[in-house]
């Protein structure tokens, strides 16, 4: 049995998790966490890491960063694997996953969906390709309550293409302050807030007369769940380290 405390457990992501959880052999999600404890779950739920009492071999955290760290400290000094799932994060709070993960093994996506990861990897594919002839330009559109902009899964797709090019990429957020022709080392990000839009991310190869896109869209959030609860299966018994999907693909 793998026995998952689920941070962030109010949230629609929380709420998505447990309910994929229930579609898996041998997992229960064995308690939640939360700011505040929500009334529709069938399971304890702690504003309180400390307060825990139930026997927990993973922890998913689909919560904020701001609890980010304090999720971190608890998996770190009770040596409990952490799939963290959590978008956002600062340079420091990433330098942190790291430390914990070479006591503590430490699962860590900006996106949990396979089709996006596999996006990621044709994406690097074709910049090897195309980056003489071609401009890239990624666009991200999520739902209106989305905090962080440009997305997790935007900047990572973005890092991929930066380690798949001779050059060092620039990344432009904003053109409309600067008039000046298009650089050829930018990488343009362009965020897009609005409605229920789970997520899309399109990714642009723009040359002469020819343009490729690549694109993934996703139509709910169970996909990041599911991806979620395989990377906790995947952890439980896990060494000390920093894994990715990457590593869960090829297991």
């Amino acid at each position: 049995m793998t026995n998952i405390l689920l941070c962030g457990a109010g949230g629609k992501m929380g709420h998505a998790v447990a309910r994929s959880a229930m579609d898996f052999e041998g997992v229960s999600i064995a308690a939640g966490y939360d700011i505040r404890i929500p009334s529709d779950v069938d399971f304890p739920v702690y504003t309180s890491l400390s307060d825990i009492k139930e026997k927990i071999d993973v922890i998913i955290d689909f919560s904020h960063p701001s609890l980010t760290d304090g999720i971190l400290d608890y998996a770190a000094e009770n040596k409990i694997p952490a799939v963290i799932c959590t978008t956002g994060l600062s340079g420091e709070q990433v330098a942190h996953l790291n430390r914990t993960s070479e006591t503590t093994a430490v699962f860590y996506s900006a996106n949990m969906s396979l089709g996006v990861n596999l996006l990621i990897d044709l994406v690097q594919r074709a910049a090897k390709v195309l980056e003489d002839n071609f401009d890239i330009e990624i666009i991200e559109k999520h739902h209106n309550q989305k905090l962080d902009a440009p997305s997790g899964t935007a900047l990572a797709i973005a890092d991929a293409i930066s380690d798949a090019v001779s050059y060092e990429p620039e990344y432009t957020y904003d053109r409309h302050s600067v008039r000046k022709k298009r650089d050829k080392s930018e990488i343009g990000i362009l965020s897009m807030r609005g409605g229920t839009i789970v997520g899309e991310h399109s990714v642009y190869f723009a040359g002469c007369d020819e343009v490729i896109e690549i694109k993934h869209t996703a139509t709910s959030k169970e996909v990041f769940a599911v991806g979620a609860v395989k990377a906790a299966v995947f952890l439980k018994d896990a060494r000390p380290g920093l894994y990715s999907m990457k590593n869960l693909i090829e297991a």
